[in-house]
């Protein structure tokens, strides 16, 4: 059982990259601990920044520190982040092309029985919505770290959301296929192709199995890439499969599931079902017991899929 959350891989990879590039900073807003941050904070104090809770302030200093030509990585719960300073992540580093990483922590319903105002299930329409701005969400801890080393080796904008806790291992440390910007497959069937994004991945994944045990065979993608979205690969595998479901922690408007069909609506139209947490305050309780109570889990995607099919 995984018990290394992302958030510990981004600042475990910082923290190997920062002995030889005296460039890259850190910027929290009073959110070491909970990013998992604070072991970059004592190694290299001098590449570390505290904003307090002042998230406008985090993400237009990074912007600065990146016009000087520093790496700044800032970091803040994605409950805040993508809406407090939504204005400067438009302005000072979308609009203004400055290499800030930004970091969604604790993102989607993490922070699960502290409710709405914490939970942050609008960040991928928001942040898509801006042009210039990437928007990636990994799906377990080895997708991390291949993506943020290979943010590390480019000089534009991004927005990176991780959830709170460990999640089960999607991939293998010796077998972690990565190319950046492409969606990775898992499996391949003819009957239902599963897009997801983040931590809905791996309830994918073992929803695949359960609806292969019962002859449905199901091909998986991992579209860790929201934007830019794997177009191609979307187009291509929806020709191949009988219905496409889309599976996201997010609301159900502007998110993968409205992509998807974006995408196939203009180039393959087919049926698509988007399953996503409701349009409404979602119920307060542990990230299991919500996925569960919405049908997010290997047993409620495998029913809808069934459902549908």
């Amino acid at each position: 059982m995984n018990t290394i959350a992302n958030r510990q891989v981004i600042c475990d990879t910082l923290i190997q990259a920062a002995q030889s590039d005296n460039d890259i900073v850190v910027l929290c807003s009073d959110s070491r601990g909970s990013a998992s941050l604070a072991p970059f904070a004592q190694a290299y104090p001098a590449q570390f920044i505290e904003t307090g809770i002042a998230e406008q302030d985090l993400v237009g200093i990074a912007a600065g520190l990146a016009s000087c030509g520093k790496k700044p990585f800032a970091a803040s719960p994605a409950s805040f982040l993508s809406t407090r300073s939504y204005e400067q992540i438009k302005i000072d580093v979308a609009y203004s092309s400055t290499n800030v990483k930004l970091i969604g922590i604790s993102g989607g319903i993490s922070y699960g029985a502290l409710g709405m105002s914490h939970h942050s299930l609008q960040d991928i329409a928001a942040l898509s919505a801006i042009p210039h701005m990437r928007v990636y969400l990994p799906s377990d801890r080895f997708q991390t770290a291949k993506l943020m080393k290979a943010l590390l080796q480019d000089d534009k904008g991004a927005y990176i959301r991780v959830g709170r806790n460990p999640v089960t291992d999607v991939y293998e440390e010796n077998n972690i296929p990565f190319e950046m910007d492409r969606a990775t497959k898992i499996g391949a069937g003819e009957d239902v192709l599963i897009v997801a994004c983040g931590e809905m991945v791996r309830p994918a994944v073992d929803a695949a199995a359960l609806l292969q045990s019962k002859g449905i065979a199901c091909t998986v993608l991992d579209m860790y890439c929201l934007k830019p979205l794997d177009k191609q690969s979307i187009i291509e595998n929806a020709r191949e499969t009988r219905l496409v479901v889309t599976v996201e922690e997010h609301a159900p408007t502007g998110g993968l599931g409205s992509m998807v069909s974006q995408v196939l609506s203009a180039h393959y139209p087919k049926k698509v079902v988007n399953l996503s947490l409701p349009d409404e305050p979602v119920i307060a309780g542990t990230s299991k017991d919500v996925f569960a109570y919405y049908g997010l889990h290997a047993e409620g995607i495998a029913a809808s899929v069934e459902q549908n099919l």
